[in-house]
């Protein structure tokens, strides 16, 4: 099972002193306004959000690649939710007016409690 590309989202306090030190790290924003960044050093990202949750998340991105591009062929994050359910993971139902494609999105969490977001944008 793809969940496609990694990253870590984390609920920072001042979203600017997080971006100036994680760009000290070798991190440059690939993406985000407003309220959050997206960082970048190789082929690690990070996501910086301030005031939109209020822990850290473990992100995945089905249909991307690391530079946010669109990977042909990827497991659709409904298909992923149907899988995850099949092997027993405690998965919300899909929305009554989800559509059969495009972005979408869920959340499940491990069993010590860590958030973990299936975020396709594509």
């Amino acid at each position: 099972m793809d969940l496609g590309i990694f990253s870590i989202s984390l609920a920072v306090k001042d979203l600017e002193v997080s971006k100036a030190f994680y760009e000290k790290l070798g991190f440059e924003q690939m993406g985000g306004q407003g309220p959050y960044a997206i960082m970048k050093n190789g082929e690690t990202i990070i996501g910086l959000f301030q005031g939109m949750f209020e822990g850290n998340i473990l992100t995945f991105n089905p249909g991307w690649d690391a530079a946010a591009q669109p990977v042909e062929g990827a497991t659709d994050v409904r298909e992923l939710r149907a899988e995850l359910a099949r092997r027993g993971i405690e998965v919300p139902p899909a929305p009554e007016d989800e559509a059969a494609s495009g972005p979408a999105n869920f959340v499940i969490t491990d069993p010590d409690g860590n958030t973990i977001l299936v975020d396709q944008h594509v």
